[in-house]
């Protein structure tokens, strides 16, 4: 049996390809939407895909059935229950996809009904030998992780309750997966990190035991406690979820390789003030905070460069990327792969250019604590050293960052903490308003422009990147908080 799992850090995302080594056939599932290193590694195995499998409709990326349909002459297959918007096979509860011989010896795998994330959820349990009692493992989708369960929130506007999926979700687990043997191997299509579950591993695989012994979600307790559980505290959902999942169940472009073109600083503002393109920041934290280009977004590279520009660009918005010499195609692919094709260009060496037009620039304004973050905070225009970050000069004309102490916040500071439920709920600077990052294009209404503003996230990153959405939606007196709630949080058990 050839068994190959392709784990993408940046968007936590795990795909799988599977092929019975004696008759060259194979499947692959849930694969992301640039394909070469599956082709290139089926060929190197002697194998044909012939079947592209989704446990789910995905939307967190953008899958790449269709490409993988159009480069190999693979059938498109959901589970039973998907309504999708091209031809597909349904996979029914209990069916087997054999990868052998005629005989039915070889690689099989058996089709699980899952629903409890989607309705039309998934799961496939593989086996080397047809009749193997203990089998290879299970691919579980978003049903099951290592360490957490799927959420089951995803399908709230679609007029299921997160309470009625979570039950199917429960039934699920227990009738149908926690049925299989503890030394049967878990396989999930996320690992940490990823906003499709609360509290996931860094593990990319696991056990059927180890899930039933450790897993939080999976310890005995009544069915209502199971649901009040799973429904509780959830990630804030990213803009581009509902885009992805629309595009992955009703078809969507094929992916177009290649890096997008060059150009000049007229072009790119004239790109954001005729056709209302988003100017992209995706150099490195430390260099956007010295000098970007005032009214540009951020995101780096270096972090997870996708999801946090899902959810401060609107989908279909046009989008110029400013990026380090080199790194344009990355930021293309990576943009790409949730579904944001409309790249108009690149400005490159963004830098360079900020050094010969001084007057269009900015730097970030930030404000840190000293010692544990409890006295005095200052605004700054900031110089970052690698790895660690120093106040540098105040900028030219800005106003002084208001003090912020563990008692009060003063009246005219709006102080947002944009870390995820979860987060905030274990612990939050006093007189802080929750807004967590995915959300928060959606609640800029809700603030005062004209009053300052302070955000904080964990350490220092999603704080800079609502930042400069702030900035951006005309706040004029936006800072954030150095090092985050990481820097000053213990101090104000």
């Amino acid at each position: 049996m050839h068994f190959a799992q392709y784990y993408l850090d940046c968007l936590s995302q795990a795909s799988y390809l599977i092929g019975d080594k004696t008759t060259g056939r194979a499947v692959l599932v849930d694969p992301r939407r640039d394909i070469d290193d599956y082709l290139h590694d089926a060929e190197a195995a002697g194998l044909r895909i012939e079947l592209v499998i989704e446990t789910h409709i995905h939307a967190d990326f953008l899958s790449g059935h269709l490409e993988i349909a159009r480069a190999t002459g693979a059938t498109i297959a959901f589970g039973e229950a998907a309504e999708t918007g091209f031809p597909v096979r349904r996979l029914r509860d209990g069916e087997r996809l054999s990868l052998g011989a005629d005989d039915g010896q070889g690689v099989t795998l058996t089709v699980l009904a899952t629903p409890g994330h989607t309705l039309e959820s998934i799961c496939l349990v593989l086996r080397e030998h047809p009749d193997d009692d203990v089998p290879f493992g299970v691919l579980t989708g978003d049903t099951l992780f290592v360490g957490d369960v799927g959420r089951p929130d995803l399908l709230s506007a679609a007029g299921h309750t997160p309470q009625d999926m979570a039950a199917r979700l429960h039934r699920s687990l227990h009738t149908k997966l926690l049925t299989l043997p503890d030394a049967t191997r878990v396989f999930p299509a996320h690992g940490a990190g990823s906003a499709c579950g609360r509290s996931l591993s860094s593990e990319t695989s696991s056990t059927i035991g180890d899930q039933r012994r450790f897993n939080y979600a999976l310890q005995p307790m009544p069915v209502d406690d199971f649901i009040r559980l799973v429904t509780a505290g959830q990630p804030a959902t990213p803009g581009y979820f509902a885009h992805d999942a629309a595009l992955n169940r009703d078809g969507h472009p094929l992916l177009e390789p290649g890096p997008p073109p060059a150009l000049t600083l007229d072009e790119a503002l004239a790109a954001r003030d005729r056709q209302g393109a988003v100017l992209l920041d995706c150099r490195p934290l430390a260099a956007y905070t010295r000098a970007h280009l005032t009214g540009s977004l951020h995101t780096s590279l270096d972090t997870r460069f996708a999801e946090y520009a899902g959810s401060v660009v609107t989908p279909g918005t046009p989008i110029v990327l400013l990026t380090d010499p080199g790194t344009e195609q990355e930021a293309r692919l990576r943009l790409a792969r949730i579904g944001y094709d409309h790249v108009l260009g690149h400005l490159p060496d963004p830098a360079a250019v900020l050094d010969r037009t001084p007057a269009l620039s900015s730097s970030s304004r930030r404000i840190r604590y000293e010692e544990l973050g409890l006295g005095e905070a200052r605004l700054a225009g900031e110089a970052e050293a690698e790895g660690a970050r120093t106040g540098g000069a105040e900028p030219a004309g800005a106003r002084p960052a208001p003090a912020l102490s563990t008692a009060s916040v003063p009246a005219d500071i709006q102080l947002i903490d944009v870390r995820n439920p979860a987060e905030y709920e274990a612990g939050a600077l006093p007189g802080a308003r929750n807004l967590p990052l995915a959300g928060l294009p959606h609640h800029i209404a809700e603030l005062d422009p004209s009053r300052p503003v302070v955000l904080y996230c964990r350490s220092g990153n999603r704080s800079v990147i609502a930042a400069a959405l702030l900035e951006a939606s005309g706040f004029a007196e936006v800072c954030d908080v150095i090092g985050g709630y990481e820097a000053v949080g213990a101090g104000t058990q």
